[in-house]
C-alpha cells in the first residue's frame, strides 16, 4: 500500500529518527502532584447576537432557609430475621410503620428512598427506635397453580380473597443532619459541603411522591402505566415516555429541572405474544426454548384465573401435558387424606380441578414461579406480562431506527395527544407551527400539575414552591466561522450547513490502486465504481477505475463472517498485484453486520489497507458526496478547513504548540460484564492545524469510566500508554515542536466523577510526559462535553429550534463553577439538546469568548459531513474510533496470540484482553472517520 502523505497545510518535514523522539534520560515520576480543584468561572461571554429564551427549568423558592434535615439508617428484616431488600416492598413497610407508630413519631413525615435511608424535616423524639410492623397481603385459597406438594386446591369450592399478616421489624437510628442552608450558601457562590445531599433529599421527595402513584422509577426518572405513552419498538419491547425531574443550583436560583424521558420496558400483554415478538416467529412451534428461558428469567406475571402476581425463576423440563407433579389426596368430605398424594400433569390439573381446558401452552413447558427446591407452574397461555418491567439490554438496529421514526409526530398527531392529555386551554389555542415548542413542553407543563409538587408535606414543611412558568433567559448566536474549501475558495455556513456543490475539497487525494469487494448478491458494482469515480472528479478526487471487482462466492455466503472475510482476502491476494491503497467494501446489511468487525479487523490490524464499509440502498450524488468525504479523509486529504486555521490564527493556538485531546470510553451492552470497555484518545497533528487527528485505542476493565491506560509503564521501564503514543505522533508531524499546552474534551463523565479526571486522568497525562525526559510539563485546559442531561433551549418567539451557535452562560448554569451551554448544530427534526461544557481547569488563560469560539470552531472540523455539529468534533472522533476498534473483539471471543490463547493485559488485578494493534501502515490515518 502507498503511505499517505504527511504533507498537510504548510508542510512538514519528515519524520526525526526515533532517538530524536525520545531522549536518553527517561525514568518515570514518582510523585504525585497535589490535589486539584475545580476552577470557579472567569467571567461571561459577550460575543454573538443577543436572543431571548425559554428553558426547561421552573423557578424554586425556599421559605424556610434554616430547616435541617435528619437522615436515619433504616434496617428492615423478617420473622426469620432475613434482611427485606425489595425497594417495593420496603415502601409498603414504611408506609404502614407511619400509619400504625404516627403519634409516636409526632407525626414527622418521611422521605424513604426505598433502601436504607429515611429523612425527615427536623429530629425523630429518639435517636434509636424499633418497631414491629405486620402488613398483610391478600390471596385466594383457590389461587392456584399446582405446585409441588399440591397445596393450591384446598377447597373444592371457590373461597373469597383472604388476607395473610406477615410481620417484619423496623430499626431506625440517627445517621447524620442537612441543612438545607447549605442549598442557599452553594446559590450565593460559597463552597457549601453539604448541597449535593441536601438536594439528594429533595430529589428523593420527588420519586417517593412517583413511586406512591405506582410508577416505574429510573434513576430520576418516573413512568406511569398509561398505553398513551407506550411506542411499541419491535421485538417485545416497547419505549414508555415519562418525567425527568431534579433539583439544580443555578445563578437564577434553585430550580427544578424536568423534561420528557424514555424508557425501554418489556411489551406488556400475554406471555405467549411477546416470545413470538421477541424471537420474530409466526408460530408458538418455531419458539426456542433455551432463549425463551433465559429471557423470561426473573419476569413478573400475573395470571387470569387467579389474578395473582409472580416471578419467573425457569420453564418445566417437560410441556405441560407431560409435566407431573405431586397432588395430595383429598377424601370425601375434602379434607386430606392422610398425606397421601398422586401424581397429576399440570395440563390434567388445570381441566380437573379449575375446570379450565388448555390449548397451544398444553404442548408448551409451563412457567416454573416457585423456588428453586420447590416448583410451582403455571400454563403460558394463563399468564400475561405485567406492565412497567424494565428492559434492561442493548437494542437492535431496528428497534432504534423504530424508536426515532416513531418519536417524529406531525402536527395533527401532536394535537391528538395535546388534546387527550387536557392541556391548559391557553396551550391549545396557541398557533400550530407552535405546537413544535413542544410537545415535551407541554407534558412537563402537564407533570407540574398532576404530581402537584407544592401539595407535598415534606416540600411544604421546608417552605418550597415550585413556580410553573419555564425560565427565561438571555442567549447570544455566535457567528458561524468561515472555511477554506478547493482552489482557496471562502464557503460560508448558513444554518450550521454548507455543500460542495460545484466546489473542490481542500486538498483531495488521488487513488490510483484500489478495488471493490462485494458481500452483497444485490449491488451493481460496475455502476457503483463508475458512478464513485464521477462523483470524486466533481469533487476534486482523482479516481482511476478499480483494478478488480471481486464477488463474493456462491459458496462462501453459508460460512461464518470470520470465514468470509478470510475466504474474500484470499481473493483480493490472488487477484491483485500487490497491495491496494484502498478497499470499497459492499456489505448485505446496512447496519450491524456480521462482517464489519471481522472486516475491518483484517484490514486495519492485519494488511494495514483503508477501508469504506457501504451498503447502499439507493445511490445519487448526495450519498457519493458523503463517501467520498470519508475516503478522502481516510486517505489522508483535508475536505475543508477552518479559515483561521488556514491562516494559522488561531487565538492562544497560533504561536503555542498546542495539541487537542478528545477522549472517550465505550461499554458493551448493559449486563454484559465479561466485554470489556474500550477507551480511545484522538490527539490533534501537524500544528497549527486542528483538523487532524491520531487515534490511540486501549481495552480495560469493564464498566470502569476512568480510562487507566493514559500511563502504562511495564516492567521493562518503557511506557506503553495512549499518550505517549500522541505526544510522538504530534513531534512528528508538527516540526519537531513538542506541545507546550494541551486541551483536553472529556465525554461520558457525571458531576460526581470530574475530581477522577482532574486528579487521575490528567495525572497519568502529566507523567506520561515526564516519562519521555521533559521537565517543562505543558499548560492544561480540561473541559468536560455532555450530551447526557436534560436541559432544552427554546425560542420565545416561535417553533423553530434555537438558531445554530446558540450560547448560554448565564441564569441556568452553576452558581459558581465555570460551565455553558452551546448548540451549534441545526436540530432539523424534534427539540435540539445543547451541548454542556464544564471547565474544570483552565491554566492556558482562555477569555470566555475566546473559549467559546474555539469550542464553536471545532463543531465545524467534523469531516465526514457538511454540518455542524452538536459536540466538538475530537470527542466524536474519539467515540467513532472506540466504537469501530470496539468491533474488532466483537466477534471473535477475543483477540488470540499465535499459539491459541487469548491475549491479555492486567489492569490492577483484573486480567482484559487486548485489542489487536493497527498496522502501522493505518495506524497514524483517520481510519475511523
Amino acid at each position: 500500500m502507498e503511505k499517505a502523505s504527511n504533507e498537510e497545510v504548510g508542510g512538514s518535514p519528515p519524520l526525526p529518527p526515533p532517538t530524536a523522539v525520545e531522549p536518553p534520560n527517561v525514568k518515570p515520576e514518582q510523585v504525585d502532584p497535589p490535589k486539584r480543584s475545580i476552577i470557579s468561572r472567569r467571567g461571561f461571554g459577550s460575543a454573538g447576537r443577543r436572543i431571548s429564551l425559554l428553558t426547561n427549568h421552573f423557578k424554586v423558592s425556599v421559605k424556610f432557609p434554616d430547616e435541617i434535615f435528619y437522615q436515619y439508617s433504616v434496617s428492615i428484616s423478617s420473622e426469620d430475621k432475613r434482611a427485606v431488600e425489595s425497594k417495593g416492598i420496603g415502601r409498603k413497610i414504611i408506609d404502614r410503620l407511619y400509619q400504625t407508630y404516627s403519634s409516636e413519631l409526632s407525626g414527622k413525615r418521611f422521605a424513604y428512598d426505598g433502601e436504607k435511608s429515611l429523612y425527615t424535616v427536623g429530629p425523630l423524639p429518639q435517636n434509636n427506635s424499633e418497631f414491629i410492623v405486620v402488613l398483610d397481603e391478600s390471596f385466594s385459597k383457590r389461587s392456584g397453580s399446582p405446585s409441588h406438594n399440591g397445596s393450591p386446591s384446598e377447597t373444592s369450592k371457590r373461597s373469597k380473597r383472604s388476607f395473610q399478616s406477615k410481620t417484619f421489624k423496623v430499626e431506625i437510628s440517627y445517621a447524620a443532619k442537612i441543612p438545607l442552608k447549605s442549598i442557599s450558601l452553594a446559590l450565593q457562590g460559597s463552597p457549601a459541603e453539604n448541597i449535593q445531599d441536601a438536594l439528594r433529599v429533595l430529589d428523593i421527595i420527588l420519586r417517593q411522591q412517583a413511586a406512591n402513584r405506582g410508577c416505574l422509577l429510573v434513576r430520576q426518572s418516573f413512568f406511569h402505566d398509561d398505553s398513551r405513552n407506550f411506542t411499541d419498538v419491535g421485538g417485545g419491547v416497547t419505549g414508555c415516555r415519562g418525567f425527568h425531574s431534579s433539583f439544580r443550583p443555578t445563578q437564577g436560583g434553585l430550580s427544578l429541572n424536568m423534561d420528557v424521558s424514555t424508557t425501554m420496558i418489556l411489551t406488556p400483554g400475554p406471555v405467549i405474544d411477546f416470545l413470538l415478538a421477541n424471537q420474530n416467529v409466526r408460530e408458538p412451534r418455531f419458539i426456542d426454548w433455551v432463549k425463551a428461558k433465559k429471557m423470561l428469567k426473573n419476569m413478573r406475571v400475573k395470571t387470569l384465573h387467579s389474578n395473582m402476581e409472580f416471578k419467573i425463576i425457569g420453564l418445566s423440563e417437560k410441556p405441560c401435558n407431560q409435566q407431573f407433579f405431586p397432588l395430595k389426596v383429598r377424601g370425601s368430605d375434602g379434607a386430606h387424606d392422610g398425606g397421601q398424594t398422586t401424581e397429576i400433569t399440570v395440563s390434567e390439573y388445570f381441566t380437573n380441578h379449575r375446570n379450565i381446558e388448555l390449548t397451544c401452552s398444553a404442548y408448551m413447558p409451563c412457567l416454573d414461579v416457585g423456588k428453586p427446591k420447590r416448583p410451582n407452574y403455571l400454563p403460558l397461555e394463563l399468564c400475561t406480562l405485567v406492565s412497567l418491567q424494565r428492559y434492561t439490554k442493548a437494542l437492535s438496529s431496528m428497534q432504534r431506527a423504530s424508536l426515532v421514526e416513531k418519536s417524529r409526530q406531525k402536527p395533527q398527531e401532536r394535537i391528538r395527544v395535546v388534546t387527550d392529555v387536557n392541556f391548559p386551554y391557553d396551550l391549545i389555542v396557541c398557533p400550530l407551527s407552535f405546537l413544535f415548542f413542544n410537545l415535551s413542553t407541554h407534558l412537563v407543563w402537564q407533570a407540574l400539575r398532576n404530581y402537584c409538587y407544592d401539595d407535598d408535606p415534606l416540600l411544604a414543611a421546608c417552605g418550597i414552591s415550585i413556580e410553573k412558568q419555564l425560565t427565561q433567559v438571555d442567549g447570544r448566536v455566535l457567528d458561524a466561522p468561515k472555511l477554506k474549501v478547493g482552489k482557496s475558495e471562502d464557503c460560508f455556513p448558513r444554518n450550521g450547513r454548507w455543500n460542495f456543490n460545484n466546489k473542490h475539497l481542500f486538498t483531495p487525494i488521488q487513488i490510483d490502486r484500489w478495488a471493490v469487494v462485494n458481500f452483497s448478491a444485490r449491488c451493481d458494482t460496475s455502476h457503483l465504481s463508475r458512478e464513485l469515480i464521477n462523483c470524486g472528479r466533481n469533487k476534486g478526487i482523482h479516481i482511476e477505475r478499480p483494478h478488480t471487482l471481486i464477488e463474493e462466492e456462491q459458496q462462501n455466503r453459508r460460512a461464518s463472517p470470520i470465514v468470509r472475510v478470510e475466504k474474500m482476502f484470499e481473493q483480493i491476494t490472488a487477484k491483485l498485484p500487490g497491495p491496494p491503497q484502498f478497499l470499497l467494501c459492499v456489505l448485505p446489511e446496512r447496519k450491524n453486520s456480521d462482517i464489519y468487525g471481522p472486516w475491518k479487523k483484517k484490514s486495519l490490524s492485519d494488511f494495514g489497507i483503508a477501508t469504506q464499509c457501504i451498503s447502499p440502498s439507493k445511490i445519487n450524488d448526495q450519498y457519493l458526496t458523503n463517501v467520498l468525504l470519508k475516503i478522502n479523509t481516510k486517505l489522508g486529504g483535508t475536505n475543508s478547513l477552518l479559515a483561521i486555521e488556514h491562516s494559522s490564527s488561531i487565538p492562544l493556538i497560533k504561536d503555542t504548540p498546542t495539541m487537542i485531546l478528545g477522549m472517550d470510553v465505550s461499554h458493551g451492552s448493559p449486563g454484559r460484564s465479561d466485554i470489556p470497555s474500550i477507551a480511545a484518545v484522538v490527539g490533534s497533528r501537524s500544528w497549527p492545524l486542528i483538523s487532524r487527528y491520531r487515534a490511540a485505542v486501549r481495552t480495560q476493565s469493564s464498566k470502569v469510566e476512568m480510562i487507566e491506560s493514559l500511563f502504562k509503564p511495564l516492567a521493562n521501564g518503557k511506557d506503553d500508554g495512549i499518550m505517549r503514543e500522541l505526544l510522538l505522533d504530534f513531534y512528528r508531524t508538527s516540526n519537531g515542536r513538542k506541545p507546550a499546552q494541551i486541551i483536553v474534551f472529556r465525554d461520558g463523565v457525571s458531576e460526581s466523577q470530574f475530581n477522577q479526571v482532574l486528579n487521575n486522568e490528567l495525572n497519568q497525562m502529566i507523567k506520561a510526559y515526564e516519562h519521555l525526559g521533559e521537565v517543562n510539563v505543558p499548560k492544561f485546559t480540561v473541559i468536560v462535553a455532555q450530551k447526557n442531561h436534560h436541559t432544552k433551549l427554546f425560542q420565545t418567539g416561535g417553533p423553530e429550534n434555537v438558531p445554530p451557535g446558540t450560547v448560554v452562560d448565564t441564569k441556568v448554569v452553576h452558581p459558581r463553577n465555570y460551565d455553558f451551554y452551546m448548540c451549534a448544530h441545526a436540530g432539523m427534526i424534534g427539540t435540539s439538546r445543547p451541548a454542556h461544557y464544564h471547565v474544570l481547569l483552565d491554566e492556558i488563560g482562555f477569555a470566555p469568548d475566546d473559549l467559546q469560539n474555539l469550542i464553536h470552531s471545532l463543531s465545524y472540523v467534523y469531516q465526514r459531513s457538511t454540518t455542524a455539529i452538536s459536540i466538538v468534533a475530537p470527542v466524536c472522533y474519539a467515540h467513532l474510533a472506540a466504537q469501530q476498534m470496539g468491533q474488532f473483539i466483537k466477534f471473535e471471543d477475543f483477540s488470540e496470540t499465535s499459539s491459541g490463547q487469548k491475549s491479555l493485559t492486567s489492569v490492577g488485578s483484573v486480567p482484559v484482553p487486548e485489542l489487536p494493534r493497527l498496522n502501522e501502515k493505518v495506524a497514524g490515518s483517520m481510519f475511523f472517520c
